[in-house]
């Protein structure tokens, strides 16, 4: 009787581990409708560093391309707009990249990132004509994340061998330190917010002086509840100019993505809570189980 009662504790066990395992998002018999996928890992990471970030990605090292990104280069993204203590002097941040189907859209991920959010990372990638990509950022202690960036443009170049436009990527790189900043003083939601409706308004910017420019920014600022000082206000100027280099072609395209990308950015801040009520459940669920298992397996065997 106790080795039927033990069998089923063992078909049991079994059939909980592959539940879990359909969990996982990544599965091998989908690797050739992927595109492709690679890792770029920080090179001033130990191998017990870089270990634990292969952990945070959910995959083991070796099993997907590995590029390196230096410190030489993420300065060439960031000087100039990032203040020299948060570029530092070493390259820790690290990005996983899969290629998804052509109208899949975009998700990302992030891992002891402070500065950054996901919404940020999105709206950024938009801008520089990253799309359809699944990317998680990560690093083994905490970081500002800025320089992730220039990590994910090698990902991505590497894997689809295009060349992104120069100037698109710096707008990007712009508009993600531009959010981030306004973030520590507005608060992550309405810096996202003022951002993309500054954004929208490209096709009009070019027209405006300086003063109208900025009275625009304000009162865009205000349909959110937000008043800036005259610091953000330049920030945002600086932005809208540095994006009016853009082609009138490709503005036109940024334009019409806004509103896709804000739909994105919400459904990605929904799905995050439903999947975290679900991992809680789950957890919960396998806690209470191996419990149960190991308190009949210590009245089978603990009995004379």
């Amino acid at each position: 009787m106790k080795l039927k009662r033990a069998a089923a504790v063992f078909l049991s066990i079994a059939l909980a581990v592959c539940l879990l395992a359909a969990l996982v998002p990544v599965r091998a018999a989908e690797a050739e409708e992927r595109g492709g996928e690679c890792v770029v890992a920080g090179a001033d990471l130990t191998n017990a560093q870089t270990e634990e970030v292969y952990a945070l990605f959910g995959i083991p090292r070796g099993s997907v391309p590995e590029l390196s990104m230096t410190n030489a280069e993420e300065r060439a993204w960031l000087e100039g707009y990032v203040a020299e203590d948060v570029i530092g002097t070493a390259s820790i941040s690290c990005v996983y990249i899969r290629l998804l189907p052509e109208g899949s859209g975009t998700e990302v991920t992030t891992h002891n990132i402070t500065w950054c959010d996901e919404a940020m990372y999105l709206s950024a990638l938009e801008t520089a004509g990253i799309t359809d990509v699944y990317a998680v950022i990560a690093s083994p202690f905490p970081v500002s994340g800025t320089a992730a960036l220039a990590g994910i443009y090698k990902a991505y170049e590497t894997l689809t061998g295009q060349t992104l436009d120069d100037v698109a990527k710096q707008m990007a790189i712009q508009q993600l330190i531009t959010a981030a900043d306004l973030a520590d003083a507005l608060g992550t939601v309405d810096a996202a917010a003022v951002v993309d409706d500054v954004r929208s308004i490209l096709d009009q910017t070019r027209s405006m002086s300086d003063e109208e420019l900025s009275e625009q920014i304000r009162s865009l600022a205000a349909e959110h509840g937000v008043r800036l000082n005259d610091y953000q206000v330049r920030q945002l100027l600086n932005l809208c100019r540095q994006m009016e280099k853009l082609s009138d072609s490709e503005l036109v395209d940024k334009i019409e993505d806004l509103k896709d990308t804000a739909q994105k950015i919400s459904e990605m801040n929904d799905k995050a809570q439903e999947a975290r009520r679900v991992m809680d459940a789950v957890v919960d669920t396998v806690k209470s189980f191996i419990t149960r298992v190991g308190d009949f397996f210590s009245g089978l065997f603990g009995k004379k």
